[in-house]
């Protein structure tokens, strides 16, 4: 699959550099901890950088809540993306180190992505950006 350009806002970019520190309070501990660090520095370098105000409001940012399809089941997911810290499966609050949650970041609706989980290639498709925290104006959460 051919590497799509994504976007990231600058706010967003400065709070997930920080969580790539050695010393960030959420450094993982595990191999595959230590891979989404990896797969999450590589997004970032890769990413088009941009001000939260002119960021498209069909892109997946820190805070999104978004539909996905699995590409290959069809079950669908509604998810918000966020900082480690905030994780709840529960609730739907996917850390942006877990794998899938490192995927969507930066992507757009109707973009399909696919990355390695645990349990081997996933693929998903951003059907909808249910509620984008730029987009309703809120640039700092």
């Amino acid at each position: 699959m051919a590497e799509r350009k994504i976007f990231i806002t600058q706010s967003d970019k400065e709070r997930l550099e920080a969580l790539l520190q050695k010393d960030g309070e959420y450094l993982p501990r595990s191999k595959q901890g230590l891979r989404g660090l990896r797969d999450l520095q590589r997004e970032l370098e890769r990413a088009r950088v941009v001000a939260p105000e002119e960021i498209p409001s069909d892109v997946v940012t820190m805070n999104s809540r978004v539909l996905l399809r699995d590409a290959d089941s069809g079950e669908a997911i509604t998810c918000t993306l966020v900082f480690p810290g905030d994780a709840d499966m529960e609730k739907g609050a996917v850390s942006v180190l877990a794998p899938v949650g490192t995927a969507i970041l930066g992507y757009r609706e109707g973009d399909t992505i696919e990355w390695m989980v645990p349990s081997g290639l996933k693929r998903f498709t951003i059907e909808k950006v249910i509620y984008q925290p730029e987009a309703d104006g809120h640039f700092e959460l």
